[in-house]
């Protein structure tokens, strides 16, 4: 998941001492023009003063927007998975069957040791990215949106093929989305045959299948890579690091440094979302990226001098999600009961109350993208309105029974719902509480179990140990990555070499369990094979198999859709203006480090 509307801040390491040098200074403090500006990285708490400054390091000390450059920043569009901002690139030409992208790199980049950015250095970067599985340039067979070839035009240009075997409307999305890196330092991370083994583990064979294990081999070697120094392509460059903070100083040869308001950057470590709050509320951040946030803690954030919330679309609505292997929620009258039973409303006001909408039923699209996508769909929904009375029709046709004011199973043994969700995502956990005392209210015991962290709960989901847990959906803005989340691996189905395989519940991460086959308005459909085929056609022919899907979402209920998330950003005006409003800005590739992007750009400015 490239975001998370929860706490990831608890991966991180423990708090450690800060430098001494800016302690306790406002974040527009020190004597450079353009002043300090003041962030975290909420895609990684934690800072490890001993990490690399590699961007394929979980831990490196590189910094998307700031220190590293992608070719392009893509935008979640509500419908175009390729609509993206110049990076590297200054601009690009998508073939209209979208078979290639050829690339016009920025005319006056640089690295910040002076020397110029070319096309060898992309064509080397897109090797990286093959070590790394990248979406596009993946050396497995049949792999869907996989380049073909990669050619050098001439200094500034570089053109990227898509194999015509399983192509993709997204391809375009993953050529963008590669970070730039420096050849004449990454060079040495790869053989110089790294193209030849390339070239080999795309075929068929003993050969290509030794070639692939090498790449494989080869991804480790990358991630592990530590540059003698921080040679950067952003407006900033590593200056230096410790466990408490992350100084970056700007960069003088970036190709558009005059328009870059601040002179240095500095990323506060974190070990969760209370230390967050609090650099809010004390008005210690001049950005920070979506961090979930109760009532009065967000109140306490607006009321801090210069505080301002700016609220954008997130493509990604939170579910609960069912394990239909295990009873009662193999039974769809169940699920349906749980669905008129839940006030998500009364959920979103206690978990969510400024990072999320109410979903308006579960249609598996986040309901701003669903308006776009399928608008003569959304009124056929059953929109689930909390009915208590429909609930009990529905427990009663599944065959469960009320006594003594407590609901049993059809076998007569008491239902329990036992709900999951990581220690620190607050939101989640509010979410479960307030369901837990929704169902005792009703007559249904329940329970809220914790798990130690995020990806301990991942893995133990996958192998299936939950009966109830909570599942990020809706995942834009390609329809293919919308609906995967309900009916792909997740659910049985994988899509390999553009063919799909279904596997039976506990095989293969299926966790979630649903049948092969569905019934969706009185016809047997199967949702996966309809999913796949998203990965393959435009606009105009995914959206009547969108409108089925959700169709089959809404009816069948792999999972109940409670809110969706809104892009929270948190500025503050005391120190730099200019912050974009503009909702497709904010949209920039997960919502929660656009920022350096938006120095970058120009946009912000340091206050008069």
């Amino acid at each position: 998941m490239k975001r998370l509307a929860a706490v990831v801040a608890l991966l991180g390491l423990a708090t450690a001492t800060a430098c001494s040098s800016t302690d306790n200074k406002p974040a527009g403090g020190g004597s450079a023009s353009g002043g300090l500006f003041t962030t975290i990285d909420v895609n990684r708490p934690g800072i490890d003063a001993s990490a690399p400054a590699n961007p394929y390091n979980p831990k490196g000390n590189a910094f998307p927007g700031y220190t590293t450059m992608k070719i392009g920043w893509v935008v979640n569009h509500l419908t175009d998975p390729n609509k993206a901002l110049p990076g590297m690139a200054a601009s690009w030409e998508i073939e209209p069957d979208n078979s290639a992208i050829t690339l016009k790199l920025q005319p006056n980049a640089k690295w910040s040791d002076g020397k110029p950015v070319t096309a060898e250095d992309v064509k080397l970067s897109i090797a990286l990215a093959y070590t790394q599985g990248s979406t596009a340039f993946a050396v497995t067979p049949g792999a869907a949106g996989a380049a073909a070839e990669v050619t050098v035009v001439d200094d500034k240009t570089i053109k990227i093929t898509q194999d015509p075997a399983n192509p993709s409307p997204k391809f375009a999305r993953g050529v963008l989305d590669t970070t730039v890196l420096p050849s004449h330092v990454w060079s040495s991370a790869v053989p110089a045959t790294i193209w030849d083994t390339i070239k080999t583990a795309r075929g068929d064979g003993p050969e290509a299948e030794k070639a692939r294990e090498e790449i494989t081999a080869l991804g480790q070697k990358v991630i592990a890579f530590a540059p003698p120094k921080d040679v950067a392509g952003g407006p900033f460059v590593l200056e230096r690091v410790n466990p408490g903070e992350a100084l970056l100083v700007k960069n003088k040869h970036f190709f558009n440094a005059a328009n870059v308001a601040p002179s240095q950057v500095k990323f506060l470590n974190y070990t969760g979302n209370e230390q967050i709050w609090n650099y809010l509320t004390q008005g210690k951040l001049d950005h920070s990226g979506f961090v979930a946030a109760p009532t009065d803690v967000m109140n306490r954030i607006k009321a801090a001098p210069g505080s301002e919330v700016i609220k954008g679309y997130s493509p990604v609505a939170v579910s609960m999600a069912f394990n239909q292997s295990k009873k009662p929620y193999d039974n769809v009258h169940v699920r349906r009961g749980l669905a008129y039973l839940i006030d998500r409303e009364q959920v979103t006001k206690v978990a969510s109350p400024e990072g999320g909408t109410p979903a308006t039923t579960t249609s598996g699209i986040h309901q701003k993208a669903a308006a776009a996508w399928i608008p003569d769909t959304l009124p056929k929904l059953e929109p689930y309105k909390a009915d208590l009375a429909k609930a009990e029709e529905e427990f009663k046709t599944a065959g469960l029974t009320k006594k003594d004011g407590k609901w049993t199973l059809a076998d007569g043994t008491p239902w329990k719902v036992s709900m999951h969700a990581p220690a620190g995502f607050s939101d989640w956990l509010s979410a479960q509480e307030n369901i837990k005392s929704q169902l005792i209210k009703a007559g249904i015991d329940a329970e809220v179990v914790t798990t130690a962290d995020y990806p301990v709960y991942l893995e133990e989901l996958a192998a299936g140990k939950y009966d109830v847990g909570f599942w990020l959906i809706a995942l834009g803005p390609a329809p293919y990555d919308i609906f995967q989340r309900l009916y792909g691996a997740s659910n049985g189905w994988a899509n390999v070499g553009g063919k799909i395989k279904h596997s039976p519940a506990g095989k293969s991460g299926n966790w979630m369990g649903s049948p092969e086959e569905i019934e969706v308005d009185g016809a047997k459909i199967n949702p996966g094979e309809l999913t796949a085929k998203l990965n393959s056609v435009g606009p105009d022919e995914a959206k009547p198999i969108m409108s089925q899907l959700a169709m089959a979402a809404n009816q069948d209920l792999p999972v109940i859709q409670l809110w969706d998330y809104i892009n929270n950003q948190f500025v503050n005006n005391s120190r730099f203006t200019g912050w974009p409003h503009d909702d497709e800005v904010l949209r920039l590739g997960t919502g929660v480090l656009p920022s350096g992007v938006w120095i970058q750009q120009g946009l912000v400015k340091a206050k008069q």
